[in-house]
């Protein structure tokens, strides 16, 4: 098993953690210590759907009438990047594409711009896993530097104080990505617009997500290096979240404006985009493959996209996460 280094440059200083999949929110507290703890952790039920770029204004409206945007959301929304870490036989893509009960996947998240992000700036080092139907996800937030040697064979542990669950956690992902061999495999970027529930509905969050994005090279998270776009620019995902059940209004309004219910993975579009794994014989076909499957056949006004594997459906990212970029 791979030690932590007890000793390292970079403490990282207490302060906001998040909650869910929003930017900043309040510090929580670690159980059974007195030290607070970056770390947050939580369950949840998720479903996703597949919008075209032409029904998301109508979406938008439907969720204002139940719904509050996030407070980091408001009316334009905020980037989102992710590094994704795996063995060197891409074993959490197969996890996930085989559909395994219990699968997990190790990643590095930056809320905000790319010219936002610095060696200090906070980001959430997180392991986000799946057990039969419920998604938990662990997080701790780190200095982008202090995550990066985490998620190294070097190793990280901080130094002071520090939540004995948060320890746990630290330990858990130096486990993975020594044992496990662990490595920078994919990027994935969008541009998110959240709402969260209220009154009845307050453990329900919804986001909706656009012009995924990704490379499979120069993994830092600032590069200026140009991403591929993973799915086609007229489709976004929508994300709906929620601690026990998904309000019924919620189904309706998918089934009214003909949404399509998917199995997809932000992960898994980059991967494929990148021709880095086969498919395997064995493989559990996402209901994405058959939406995004050319039919020319197909019923008119059926949505008709061009699969994005092996390479992406226009190329080149038209929307970089910089300043200045277009928020839709």
């Amino acid at each position: 098993m791979r030690r932590l280094y007890r000793r390292a440059a970079e403490t990282p200083g207490a302060g906001p953690d998040a909650t869910d999949d929003g930017p900043l929110a309040t510090v929580a507290s670690a159980a059974r210590t007195d030290t607070a703890s970056r770390l947050h952790a939580f369950n949840r039920f998720e479903i996703k759907y597949l919008v075209p770029q032409t029904q998301a204004d109508d979406l938008r409206a439907e969720l204002g009438r139940y719904m509050d945007e996030d407070a980091y959301s408001g009316t334009t929304g905020y980037p989102i990047t992710s590094l994704y870490y795996d063995t060197p036989g891409l074993r959490f893509y197969w996890e996930k594409i085989e559909g395994l009960r219990f699968r997990r996947k190790l990643r590095v998240r930056h809320y905000g711009t790319a010219d936002d992000l610095t060696a200090d700036s906070m980001v959430f080092v997180e392991i986000k896993q799946r057990v039969n139907r419920v998604t938990q996800k662990r997080r701790v937030r780190l200095p982008y530097r202090a995550a990066l040697r985490l998620c190294s064979p070097q190793g990280y542990a901080p130094v002071g104080d520090i939540s004995s669950r948060e320890r746990a956690f630290l330990d858990e992902v130096a486990t993975l990505v020594g044992e496990l061999d662990l490595r920078p495999t994919v990027t994935t970027g969008y541009h998110r617009e959240a709402w969260v529930g209220r009154e009845a509905d307050l453990g329900l969050r919804i986001t909706l997500d656009h012009r995924l994005r990704g490379r499979d090279r120069d993994f830092h998270l600032s590069s200026e290096s140009l991403n591929r776009l993973t799915l086609p620019p007229g489709l976004s995902i929508l994300e709906v979240k929620a601690n026990e059940r998904v309000p019924a209004w919620v189904t309706d309004t998918a089934a009214r404006m003909s949404l399509d219910l998917v199995r997809i993975s932000k992960y898994c579009q980059s991967v494929q985009a990148f021709g880095l794994a086969p498919r395997s014989l064995m493989h559990v076909a996402d209901e994405v493959d058959e939406i995004l499957r050319p039919a020319p056949d197909q019923a008119p006004g059926r949505l008709h996209a061009t699969p994005a594997r092996p390479t992406t459906p226009t190329g080149v990212d038209d929307a970089p996460t910089r300043q200045g970029a277009p928020t839709r």
